[in-house]
């Protein structure tokens, strides 16, 4: 009761091995999983040869299909005379089907031998035809499953190599998933037929792979690093370097605690460029605020706490369970209904990782939201968190009526005291009626701080020395110049 399984090698029958050719003479019969094999014309007693092409048309999906062949196989190696199963290239190199096999005999404890007689891979011709150094970073994955993906799976800075771009299809797939980390310009390698006696190879920009005419089951795809370090990890190695021993030394005294203030001003700089729609900046202050995220997470490596990898499966592994309508049977109309299943799931954990003292202590829903934000967000959070409850104004006419009734209350508030807690209430109040209209107090704050600061400064420019000499007419006439001059900006903006 034996399965011995052949590698085939890439397709050139003089890189068969000595042993697979060995073996395929003198089995009495062999199953092959495909006969789509540039190799097997040339193998030895060609009539004793059995394939499952004809099982490729009739296939759901090749997951089915490689699990009921791999059953088959299994299947005729427990008879008596066991069974010879050949696949192309090596046995354990993207073949689905011997692993499933291999699976499959240990999980039924079947009484089979397994026996695997190498064969060459893909891979060794691939390196050779291109000119690649195996064991320089190169990543090897199947293209199939990158495929599958949203963003690869790729360390950017290093190559890789893809295997079993068999279709226009996969190339396309791939493509996208590829488009999401490397520019579509840049240049990669399909690489067609490699061990056969007739490869090619196409240097093309990747937007372009789908288009190859040449594509078969035959093809893979090399992708070359970027040309500039563009990965997490190399960021990771700058800085853990510059918290080494020979690193530098305003790093390396730097804690989590001395580090506070720098995370909320790169936090304010990268609302300054989303606020000015400025791209550009908005990039560099996303890595100055990314650079605080990695050195706050080396220094908790350094001292035991946890590490990146935590960091990222803790947050990964929230929003996968928080949108059970994306991962899971949930149903989620709108982004209304997203929202209430996500306070429900929150309130859950909570519940099912707090310890009975803690969960008393913290049991409201506002528990969550930090009082150093700022003020005007935190009555904007506040509104937001309550309403999820149905505890909230019914509509934006209701909602101005309170901000006039505490405008009243203020005015007619007894002394200073009085009239400060009813300002406070106004500005509480402001800040839900903006909620009601779609709008967030603290932007649409800051936008306009920024368009006064603006304003003002046109004033200043064309009032010059004159400045505090001019009257509250002419101030009003410069102010109304600088909205036009705002308004016509904006215009040509617009249409450009």
């Amino acid at each position: 009761m034996t399965i011995t399984i052949i590698g085939l090698g890439p397709g050139d029958p003089d890189l068969l091995t000595r042993r697979a050719w060995q073996t395929l003479h003198d089995a009495p019969e062999v199953y092959l999983r495909t006969a789509r094999h540039p190799g097997v014309g040339d193998l030895p007693h060609a009539e004793m040869y059995h394939d499952f092409d004809a099982w490729y048309d009739s296939a759901e999906s090749f997951e089915v299909l490689y699990d009921r062949i791999a059953a088959e196989i299994v299947r005729l190696g427990a008879r008596p005379e066991g069974i010879t199963y050949a696949v192309p290239g090596h046995p354990l190199v993207g073949e689905s089907t011997v692993t499933r096999i291999l699976a499959l005999a240990k999980a039924h404890t079947l009484p089979v031998e397994i026996v695997i007689v190498e064969g060459l891979s893909f891979i060794e011709p691939t390196l050779s035809a291109l000119g690649l150094d195996g064991l320089d970073g190169l990543q090897l994955l199947d293209a199939v499953e990158i495929g599958r993906l949203h963003h690869p799976s790729l360390n950017p800075d290093v190559p890789a190599l893809l295997a079993q771009v068999y279709s226009q299809a996969v190339a396309s797939d791939v493509k996208l998933t590829l488009s999401n980390q490397y520019p579509d310009e840049h240049e990669v390698t399909l690489l067609h037929g490699a061990g056969t006696a007739n490869p090619l190879i196409e240097i093309v920009p990747l937007y372009e792979i789908d288009r190859s005419p040449h594509i078969s089951h035959l093809t893979s795809l090399y992708v070359p690093p970027l040309p500039v370090a563009g990965s997490f990890e190399r960021f990771q190695e700058t800085i853990a370097h510059l918290r080494a021993p020979e690193g530098c030394p305003w790093d390396q005294k730097q804690t989590h605690q001395s580090l506070r203030k720098y995370l909320l001003e790169e936090t304010y700089e990268a609302l300054a460029a989303l606020d000015a729609d400025d791209p550009d900046s908005l990039k560099e202050e996303l890595g100055d605020l990314l650079l605080q995220i990695v050195l706050q997470t080396q220094i908790a490596t350094e001292a035991g706490e946890f590490r990146m990898a935590d960091v990222i499966e803790g947050i990964n592994s929230k929003i996968i369970r928080r949108h059970p309508h994306v991962w899971g049977t949930a149903e989620a109309a709108d982004a209304d209904a997203v929202t209430v299943n996500w306070e429900q799931i929150k309130r859950a954990e909570r519940a099912a990782t707090q310890s009975d003292e803690k969960a008393e202590a913290q049991k409201s829903m506002l528990d969550s939201i930090p009082a150093t934000l700022p003020a005007l967000m935190v009555a904007n959070l506040y509104g937001e968190r309550s309403s999820r409850v149905g505890f909230d104004w019914p509509s934006i006419e209701a909602t101005f009526a309170k901000v006039q009734e505490e405008i009243a209350e203020v005015q007619s508030a007894p002394d200073e005291d009085s009239r400060a807690k009813e300002l406070g209430d106004v500005l509480f109040s402001v800040a839900q009626w903006i909620r009601h209209y779609g709008a967030e107090p603290e932007t649409v704050l800051r936008e306009a701080n920024g368009r006064w600061a603006a304003r003002f400064r046109y004033i200043e420019r064309h009032a010059g020395d004159d400045l505090g000499k001019l009257s509250a007419d002419q101030l009003e006439a410069l102010w109304q110049a600088a909205k036009r001059e705002e308004m016509a900006q904006q215009e040509q903006a617009t249409n450009s």
